[in-house]
Parts: structure tokens; sequence; C-alpha cells
């Protein structure tokens, strides 16, 4: 495949301190790419990179066959655009958030109103035009950033945590659009995540990254094929086990984590092997759900972490559970440290990687 970016031992400093290091990484035309990693590996830093925002300490980049250089740098800066994690509108209609990247950049009213049609029809907020940008709920403001960067069809566009903090609805609908663009546009992307379960469903290929290096690149089945210490070093905070699996007369896959803890899954599998549950596909409860997921467990909160919009709880079930909610869940249920909950998770939420 042709790339459209590639960086040569790459290597970025901020004073003393060294975020990126010899990053050698080539980025093909028309593919999305997924960059997972915990906080602090260098994600976030290498997309603005790519956007041109950042310039690197040491090495090169080439985009779309040019090496970038101080009198090219500006130019090649438009074809490139990013969604950063935290999202900033402007006091205006959802109409004037969407248009603003195009009306800098003196396209036609009649243009404009046509890309703004299609963006917000991939974002599934078709009539939201009128509506004001900063009254909407946070998840639908992420997706009016989405809209903004799509409407200016760059030849690359860089994603930085976009479901992070979303309601399980809205993370749906923004990776729904993430892969439309990719398919429908043909526009080369690449996602920051420490989302094991949107990097092995989303991208073509991922790049595991860890204190600032590119670790590993491969496909979605290569990475989680086999569980290397850099995934199990970041997945470990997030739910992430090892157990021993049996299949089950129904068919399922039942696996012994242990402290007497059974998790079931649907992939069938026998032997040693690792797990991972996102947080957010984890429901909890004060009260015993009635569902039909086949995980439900009874614990207690150990540890409450407050991200701003959402809240993350540890739970000991045995073994301890990172779950994600909403601030307003964590407020209306009343749960403080030492609470009883229940928690629940389907079968098919639980991968085997």
């Amino acid at each position: 495949m042709t790339p459209i970016a590639e960086l040569k031992n790459v290597t970025k400093a901020f004073d003393d301190k060294t975020v990126l290091e010899d990053i050698n990484l080539k980025i093909n035309q028309g593919e999305v790419l997924a960059l997972l990693g915990p906080n602090g590996s260098g994600k976030t830093t290498l997309l603005k990179i790519l956007a041109f925002i950042e310039k690197p300490t040491k090495g090169e980049v080439c985009f779309d066959g040019k090496k970038v250089v101080n009198r090219n740098f500006e130019q090649l800066r438009l074809e490139s655009t990013m969604v950063f994690q935290k999202t900033i509108l402007f006091s205006a209609s959802v109409y004037d958030n969407v248009a603003y990247g195009l009306r800098i950049r003196r396209t036609s009213e009649n243009e404009i109103c046509e890309e703004i049609s299609r963006a917000l029809k991939l974002v599934r907020l078709e009539g939201f035009e009128k509506r004001q940008a900063k009254k909407l709920s946070s998840g639908e403001q992420q997706r009016v950033a989405l809209a903004r960067a799509l409407v200016l069809n760059t030849k690359l566009l860089l994603l930085d945590e976009p479901t992070a903090n979303l309601d399980p609805k809205n993370a749906s609908i923004v990776e729904e659009a993430i892969a439309a663009a990719n398919r429908e546009l043909k526009t080369t992307i690449v996602i920051a995540t420490h989302n094991m379960f949107q990097a092995k469903n989303l991208p073509n290929r991922i790049v595991l990254m860890n204190n600032g290096r590119a670790n590993e690149v491969g496909t979605p089945a290569e990475i989680f094929g086999k569980l290397s210490k850099t995934l199990a070093s970041f997945a470990a905070v997030e739910n992430t086990y090892r157990g021993t699996a049996k299949m089950t007369k129904e068919g399922t896959t039942s696996i012994d984590i242990g402290n007497g803890v059974q998790v079931i899954a649907t992939a069938p599998n026998t032997g040693e092997v690792s797990i991972f549950v996102s947080p957010e596909d984890i429901i909890l409860s004060k009260n015993r759900l009635e569902s039909s997921a086949r995980n439900v467990f009874k614990g207690s909160i150990i540890g409450i972490q407050d991200l701003g919009s959402v809240v993350k709880l540890r739970i000991d079930v045995g073994k301890p559970f990172t779950v994600q909610i909403t601030k307003g869940s964590f407020h209306d249920m009343r749960i403080t440290l030492n609470s009883e909950v229940y928690l629940a998770f389907k079968a098919s939420s639980v991968q085997i990687i």
C-alpha cells in the first residue's frame, strides 16, 4: 500500500523529558490505524506531529510523498486535521460550528451546506443545524467536533480518544461514523485509544505503544493473538485476567480466574487464556439485576476515581473489576467506599485475548 505519512526515527522531547523515542511508522493510504497504549505512552504527541501541531526534535516526517520541511509545513497542515479528546465548541449553532473550517478556506456557501448535510448524517445529527452546540450533551458535542473535522475532507483524520468518557450509545455512534468515513469517504484515520475493545474491532492495524515507543505493529488478530508484556502491563489496569478455560454443555466457555470467580464467555476456548472486559461494558446496580447477562457478581467498592463527567469504580467481587459510570449515575446511586453493589456483563463482552 502507498503510505500517506511516514515517520523515520522520530523523537520528541519537551525540555529534558523524552515523550517519543525513535518512532518508525508508515501510515497506509485508506487505512484505519489505532495507537493503543496507556496514558502517557506518547499517543497524543504522535498525533500532534502528524497534525503538524508539533515538530519532532529529531527524525524525519514525510507526508503524501513529500518530506516535511519549514517551507511546506503550513501548506501540508491543511491536509491533516485532529479532533482532540476535550471538545471545544463555539457559542454558536451546530451549523456554524461545523462550517467554521470551510469558511476559513473560503468555500462557497452552497458547498458548505452540502458538506455539512453529509457530515451531520454520518454522525447522526440530522436536524441539529440550528441547535446551540454548547447546549448539547457531551456525546452530541463530540459528534459535532467529529463532523467539523469530516467536512474538511483532509487526507488524514486524527482522533484522540474520541469515545473517552462517552456513554455507550454516543460511543457506538462515533465509532460507526469513523468506520463510515473510512468506508465511504476513503479517509485515512489514525485513532489514539486505550480502549481494547475499540482497538480490536475498528482499525486495520494497531501500533502498541508504551513509554514513548512503538513496541509492536500488526493487525488486531496479530496483536491480540498473543499477550505480550506491553499489552499485559497496560491492560492489567482494566479488567485483564489470566485463567483456565473449559467448554460448557451450553457451548459457552467458563474461565476460572481465581478466588472463586468464574467468568462466562461466548468464544470457544480451553486451557490457559487471558481475558479482558471493558469497564464500559459492565452494568452496575445496588440491587441484583434481572437481565440476560451471564456474568453477575456481588461485591464491594474499594476505589473511586472522579474523571469529570464519568467516575471509575474498583469493585472487589473476589477479583477487582473496574467499572465506568456517569457522574449522574454515581450521585443517583449514592454509593461510597465499601458500598455493596452488583455488577453484570454479557458473555459476548468477554474478550479472550
